[in-house]
């Protein structure tokens, strides 16, 4: 045989050898693929990575997997690839060689089981992105990993940190986004010096950051941002030379920024907003290369460093809420231009600078309420790239640069309480995407141009208290989208356009206090979501159209002008009595106080008639009340004659109880009944040692239709399978509360009839009580003070101190309880929505008539800063005395529509709006606080201050540092003192 046929025979049977072991090799790998794809392919439809997936197939040919050179699978990487079900990690672990796996931005789902534990050389593993539940299980044997990014996955419990000991190899490390237990920062991470990446973010760390982290030199990238950490900002950060990240924003770190934090010299991104910061900006002078800049709602002082200017990169800067002082640096921009800027709520002086729309790529220009002074720059009126100007609330003057109107990109533009001149040119009609155009308190002139009705998109026109003349334009009307019109206090003179009446979409019109004249187009009554129509104070003539019967108004003021004849009878009532004052020639058939009467013959025996319908109509609402009470007292006879009976309770404990269920149960009746609210009775339950608790038998959807039926308050015990919405509501928010001043749940006992709740007792009732009914007191302004920073301090730890904040939507004076010491108890949760990862709006209309947040009106959707705003009217109540709706408010009009309109027209005696039973010596520090409830209260969502910056800006309004006994003392010193609301000095 010749040794050309040896050596191919050779070669032949080694490749049958080599083909052999990768199918033998193969097939002991295909099984645990085969089983992946079985386990994930019928979820994931969308999905094409299987198609290759063929048994028929080398493994090492599947999409996605990869193999070393013998052919054993190392690899699986199927991220971003439309799975969806749970992974069969017994088989995955099974393959003996894999290093590396990547299932991330897919839908998977189910828990991660101990067979993890089995991957033992697992080098990467990225799980991230995908809906997992459960516990996260040991990482103790993974010691060769060197990539975990398990980043918003869903797992939560308590993760296992201290099995990260041994995975000294890691140099990434991204855990979150998850809602793990709360844990004290882990130490075992700063012994990673290979770390490049660190992401622990929103994974509820507390506590202070240690200072070895400072010893992780290699981190590009740091983020500990939305978690609980406090104390300051280690000085060994400093020494993190290679940081080109840093995001701290959203926890409590206080103290200056460290010495030494300048060394960061590679920075080009710091986020260290929300938090509690003080001390000035030196530090951030020598960080030249940072491009994002937000220090936003901190307590930073001093001037920005003029270098910030030169920074050649910065495209973002956000320093508002702070306290910085000084002049803005002017070269801020000047070498590539800015693309947001937001200076806003601080004491800044000085001039805009002139070059931050170098580029072009400037979209937001935010430095309200400041102490800003000069013109605006020329240069911002070819920023064809501003979407929003708000330069409201400073000292700015000067015209306006014509081209400003006519921006086509800007949507809103805000230059109110200015001290701005010139007119509106007709540019305007350029400005397409313009929506709001708020230019009230200024001192603006001219004739508004006929050329404002090519901005077609107007929503809201503000042009009060300023000095517009000449006709309103009659183009006005093909403004089909405008919602809010507001020309009151300026020289308008002419007639009122009939084209208004084709603003279909208004709902708002003051034309008061101008010099129009003419009649009252009837048009105007045709405006089908007309709300408020104020045009008093006016030189206007004629008769009233009838039209305007026709329209819903809550708000109607045609004072003070010359009309004449008959006011429509839908208009002669009570509510609208002094819409009509100053127009002698008015009179009214229907005995309209304060006007003449103006009855024609033929209308005696129609007044008759309609008196005889109106004593018809009471007498059947009579009649049904009468039925209804009857009814409803039989019910409660019945119901209360009956105590709670059943032969099985579930009671789910809290806290450490010293009392039986059957001692609470024995209590439920009615000599005990304290209390009835919207979603049950209280009863009061003495226990054998004295202690005393109060319990809630919460109603059940029965019940809640009936008492909507009747209007009944009666106790009705009605007999539900299954527990209610407010009851699952309470006691999921409550049970997982720990806080001094949110009510405390002891327990809750169920049975397939009852639902209760027992909590801690608080004898002086709800903060509405003592305020406003028959057992009210007068409280000096320290009690009040204290109340409203135990309550601030409550909601507070609801938004931003739980894993997930809660919303309350439901914060009101009679939720606001208050103990033996007079400090306050946030409770009644039945409408409170616990925010999950995601989703941080909720949908339905919950809340009480005056401490509704008005986003309401318009979108159904609520976050925690509707909270803020209802703790506003709270904070009102305090100051003012008033409840939130009262009859001198006027139609449809509440405390914060009051508090604003006095605050305005009582500029010289701002004082007057104060409690005149609080002392004058402390009305001055009352006052502080109504501001701060007007900060509350803005209708715009986004200026509310968080529940975080409104307990420091009540700590800042501090009247003096008092003891508790002091605040008990004051109270007993009020009216008849606490033994007036059966409490004994001894209780307490």
């Amino acid at each position: 045989m010749s040794v050309v046929n040896c050596r191919r025979r050779w070669l032949l049977t080694t490749a049958i050898m080599i083909s052999l072991f990768f199918r033998l090799s193969s097939g002991d790998e295909l099984q645990p693929l085969m089983r992946l794809k079985t386990a994930l392919l019928p979820e994931s439809k969308t999905s094409d990575v299987f198609s290759s997936w063929k048994e028929d197939n080398p493994v090492c040919n599947f999409i996605g997997i990869g193999c070393n050179s013998e052919g054993s699978v190392t690899e699986i990487d199927l991220s971003g690839r439309n799975l969806s079900g749970v992974i069969p990690l017994d088989a995955i672990c099974s393959l003996q060689s894999l290093e590396k796996i990547s299932l991330s931005s897919n839908s998977l789902h189910g828990t991660i089981t101990d067979h993890l534990k089995n991957c033992t050389r697992l080098k990467h593993l990225d799980l991230g992105f995908n809906s997992f539940s459960g516990k996260f299980p040991d990482l103790s044997s993974f010691s060769e990993l060197t990539f975990l990014n398990l980043n918003a996955t869903g797992f939560s419990g308590s993760f296992p940190w201290k099995s990260l000991e041994n995975l000294t190899n890691l140099t990434f490390l991204s855990l979150g986004d998850n809602p793990f237990d709360p844990s004290p920062f882990p130490a075992e991470v700063v012994k990673f010096e290979k770390l490049y990446w660190l992401y622990l973010t929103n994974c509820s760390l507390t506590g202070k950051v240690p200072e070895d982290i400072g010893n992780l030199t290699l981190l590009e990238n740091l983020e500990l941002s939305d978690n609980r950490l406090t104390g300051e900002i280690p000085p060994s950060i400093g020494k993190l030379k290679n940081l080109w990240q840093l995001e701290l924003y959203n926890n409590s770190f206080t103290g200056k920024l460290p010495k030494g934090f300048g060394n960061l010299t590679n920075l080009v991104n710091f986020d260290a907003s929300q938090n509690l910061l003080e001390g000035d900006l030196s530090e951030l002078k020598f960080l030249t290369k940072l491009e994002s800049l937000q220090l936003f709602e901190n307590q930073f002082i001093g001037d920005i460093p003029e270098e910030i200017g030169e920074f050649e990169n910065l495209f973002e800067l956000s320093l508002y809420r702070n306290r910085v002082t000084g002049k803005i640096p002017q070269k801020l921009g000047s070498p590539n231009g800015m693309e947001f800027i937001d200076l806003s709520e601080n004491f800044l002086t000085g001039p805009i600078p002139p070059d931050m729309c170098k580029g072009n790529r400037m979209t937001d220009l935010l430095v309200l309420q400041n102490k800003l002074t000069g013109e605006i720059p020329e240069s911002y009126a070819s920023c064809e790239s501003l979407k929003r100007v708000l330069v409201n609330n400073n000292s700015l003057s000067g015209v306006v640069p014509a081209k400003i109107w006519s921006l086509p990109k800007l949507v809103r533009i805000d230059l109110s309480m200015n001290d701005f001149e010139g007119p509106v040119t007709a540019d305007i009609a350029k400005a397409k995407s313009l929506g709001q155009l708020v230019l009230h308190n200024n001192r603006f002139s001219g004739e508004l141009p006929d050329e404002i009705s090519g901005a077609s998109s107007l929503v809201s026109i503000q042009l009060s208290f300023n000095r517009f003349s000449g006709p309103i334009p009659g183009t006005i009307g093909k403004l089909a989208k405008l919602s809010n019109l507001y020309l009151d206090n300026n020289q308008f003179s002419g007639l009122i356009p009939e084209s208004l009446g084709s603003c279909v979409s208004v709902s708002q019109i003051n034309l008061a206090r101008n010099s129009l004249s003419g009649k009252i187009p009837p048009s105007v009554g045709s405006l089908p979501n007309l709300n408020s129509l104020n045009i008093s104070s006016n030189q206007l003539y004629g008769e009233i159209p009838s039209t305007l019967s026709s329209l819903k108004l809550s708000i109607l003021d045609l004072s003070n002008n010359r009309l004449t004849g008959e006011i429509p009878d839908s208009l002669s009532i009570s509510a609208f009595k002094d819409s009509f004052v100053g127009n002698p020639g008015l009179c009214s058939d229907n005995n309209l106080e304060g006007f003449r009467r103006c009855l024609s013959k033929s209308s005696n025996s129609s007044q008759l008639r309609t008196l005889l319908s109106c004593f018809i109509s009471l007498l059947l609402v009579l009649l049904i009340a009468l039925g209804c009470f009857l009814l409803l007292k039989l019910r409660k006879n019945h119901a209360l004659s009956h105590p709670l009976k059943t032969n099985s309770w579930n009671m789910k404990s809290y806290h450490v109880l010293s009392f039986s269920e059957e001692e609470v149960l024995d209590s439920i009746k009615p000599e005990n009944l304290i209390g009835k609210g919207g979603s049950g009775n209280v009863y009061k339950v003495v226990l054998r040692d004295g202690k005393e608790l109060a319990v809630k038998h919460i109603w059940t959807p029965s019940d809640a239709g009936h008492r909507r039926s009747c209007r009944s308050t009666a106790a009705i015990l009605k007999r539900s399978k299954s527990p209610s919405p407010e009851y699952d509501a309470e006691v999921a928010t409550l049970s997982s509360i720990r806080h001094v001043n949110v009510v405390k749940l002891y327990c809750s006992i169920t049975s397939d009839d009852s639902n209760l709740l027992v909590y801690e007792y608080l004898p002086n009732g709800s903060l509405w009580d003592r305020l406003h009914t028959c057992q009210k007191m007068e409280m000096g302004w320290e009690v009040r003070y204290e109340v409203a920073a135990g309550a601030a301090k409550g909601l507070e730890y609801l938004h931003h101190g739980c894993d997930r904040p809660v919303i309350h939507r439901d914060v009101k004076s009679s939720n606001i309880l208050l103990d033996g010491n007079w400090k306050p108890r946030i409770a009644d949760f039945g409408l409170a929505k616990i925010v999950h990862a995601g989703g941080d709006w909720t949908h339905a209309i919950a809340g009480t008539l005056g401490y509704i947040a008005p986003e309401y009106a318009y979108t159904y959707k609520v976050n925690e800063k509707s909270d803020v705003y209802s703790f506003g009217v709270v904070l009102m109540e305090l100051v003012t005395g008033k409840r939130p709706v009262e009859p001198e408010f006027g139609e449809n009009k509440d405390i914060v529509n009051w508090v604003y309109n006095k605050f305005r027209s009582q500029e010289n005696d701002v004082l007057g709006l104060v409690d005149s039973n609080i002392s004058d010596a402390q009305k001055e520090d009352a006052f502080k606080v109504l501001k701060i409830a007007i900060h509350c209260t803005s209708q715009v969502p986004g200026l509310r201050p968080s529940m975080r910056t409104v307990v420091h800006l009540l700590e800042e309004a501090e009247p003096c540092k008092l003891t508790g006994i002091t605040v008990v003392k004051e109270a007993e010193n009020s009216q008849d003192g606490i033994r007036s609301f059966g409490v004994t000095q001894e209780k307490q």
